[in-house]
């Protein structure tokens, strides 16, 4: 795949800078509401980041993908981890989840090699 997962994670934290200032309340609820549902509970905040990965792939978003494989990554998910929710999102979504599975494996590769 030609997407650059870096590149795709910038430019949506760009964004967000512009709708932070462009909707102040909106983001406010919202980030505040994804703070809340994604602190650690019952479930970690690994399980979460990674339940949110398969969701993204099952709805085929490449900037939600790119920025939650980063965030799985950072919470402690490993590469076979976050093959296997995959694998749930494909059962979920079929042959177009499967093919965003690439995406994926594209941005482990990638923001790995970053450290």
């Amino acid at each position: 795949m030609s997407k650059d997962p870096k590149a795709i994670i910038e430019q949506v934290k760009n964004r967000q800078r512009e709708m932070r200032d462009g909707l102040p309340d909106v983001m406010k609820g919202f980030f505040g509401m994804l703070q809340a549902a994604e602190k650690d509970g019952v479930l970690s905040h690994k399980v979460k980041e990674l339940v949110t990965l398969g969701i993204a792939v099952a709805i085929r978003c490449d900037p939600c993908i790119a920025i939650h494989v980063e965030l799985c990554l950072k919470a402690g998910a490993t590469r076979e981890e976050i093959l296997e929710v995959c694998g749930v999102a494909i059962a979920m979504g079929g042959g177009p989840s499967y093919t965003y599975t690439a995406f994926v494996l594209d941005c482990v590769d990638a923001l790995q090699e970053q450290g």
